[in-house]
């Protein structure tokens, strides 16, 4: 009996001190729980962070550019962020070397979207018409470099500030002609808004000009200066989420419904598809595995960010894009499990 007591002891023991070895990781992602965020929920769902000791918690953002100054600040350890933003954000602010670590987005879902029956069909078209275009919106940030790739006169757009919630609707009332968003966020909700596919016209930046990268996983410097071995723990884990993620999305979406219980299976599971049909899995991605840059088209986005934003110093691929965190190669292939 005193024998299975002290066993029975040292057991609780040494699960009290496993857990309280688990490094605990704040991650703000994005954007609300919609169909494209499945994979890391899946991962924390799954088990997969747990498995590799870490204790990570999940908040939803409120745009591409939200995570930028939360993760730099130190509030949260990590997240998702535009990274042709981190990069302007780092010219402005040189003294924090904060990095991307892993491409979501090997192809960005930065798009215009607009309607065919209030006469925009093209970029050209967006001359004369009334642009909607939330502020702090990851798409909205590469306007400028979308103007000048399609020869858009500038002044000839009106430009409106409008809320998030209420961008889609606007557009389906006609109170704007157009709207940037993300590709499977904004189409979808266009859709639920009521307008047909037919009337949608949907200019993915990627297709008028723009070779970027699209959203990013960043970490904080000092984080990832004391908790390397968590960082790169927690990229094995979101790999593993993300390859599941690709082969099963019908059950991968399962992970957003029971966080987003306004929104319908339908729906999040044709924003998931079209993440990864047009922009996680790519050629690039098959070649080179999930979460890695080409550095010499780093270099080019760099370049033609370069020629609409007066940097100090124009910054180089590795100034941007970290891949020591990565799994290896053969972890990330789509083509293993």
């Amino acid at each position: 009996m005193i024998k299975n007591i002290v066993v029975s002891a040292a057991l609780l023991f040494t699960s009290l001190s496993v857990a309280a070895e688990d490094t605990k990781v704040r991650f703000v992602n994005d954007w609300k729980w919609e169909g494209q965020a499945a994979p890391l929920l899946l991962a924390l769902d799954q088990k997969f962070f747990a498995e590799e000791s870490l204790d990570v918690t999940l908040e939803i953002g409120k745009g591409s550019l939200d995570a930028l100054p939360k993760v730099a600040s130190g509030e949260f350890d990590m997240g998702s962020a535009d990274i042709n933003s981190l990069i302007t954000w780092r010219d402005k602010n040189p003294d924090i070397d904060m990095k991307a670590i892993y491409i979501i987005y090997n192809s960005p879902p930065f798009a215009i979207l607009g309607r065919p029956s209030l006469g925009v069909f093209g970029p050209q078209d967006l001359e004369g018409h009334v642009l909607g275009a939330p502020a702090f919106d990851g798409a909205y940030a590469q306007w400028p470099a979308f103007v000048q790739a399609n020869g858009i006169l500038e002044d000839k757009v009106t430009i409106k500030d409008v809320g998030f919630p209420v961008r889609e609707p606007m557009l389906a009332s006609g109170d704007v002609d157009a709207i940037t968003g993300f590709s499977f966020t904004s189409y979808v909700g266009l859709e639920k808004n009521g307008v047909p596919a037919s009337d949608i016209s949907l200019m993915l930046m990627s297709d008028f000009g723009l070779d970027l990268y699209g959203n990013a996983i960043i970490v904080n410097p000092d984080f990832a200066t004391k908790n390397p071995g968590a960082v790169k723990a927690f990229l094995r884990a979101a790999v593993k989420g993300y390859k599941a993620t690709i082969a099963n999305p019908s059950a991968a979406v399962e992970h957003v419904l029971s966080r987003n219980t306004e929104s319908d299976r339908a729906t999040e599971l044709k924003r998931l598809i079209m993440a990864i049909g047009h922009h996680i899995v790519t050629d690039e991605v098959r070649s080179s595995g999930l979460g890695d840059v080409v550095a010499a088209r780093l270099e080019k986005s760099i370049d033609q960010l370069a020629t609409i934003h007066d940097f100090a110093a124009v910054p180089a691929a590795s100034d941007i894009f970290d891949n020591s965190y990565l799994p290896a190669m053969a972890t990330r292939r789509l083509d293993t499990q």
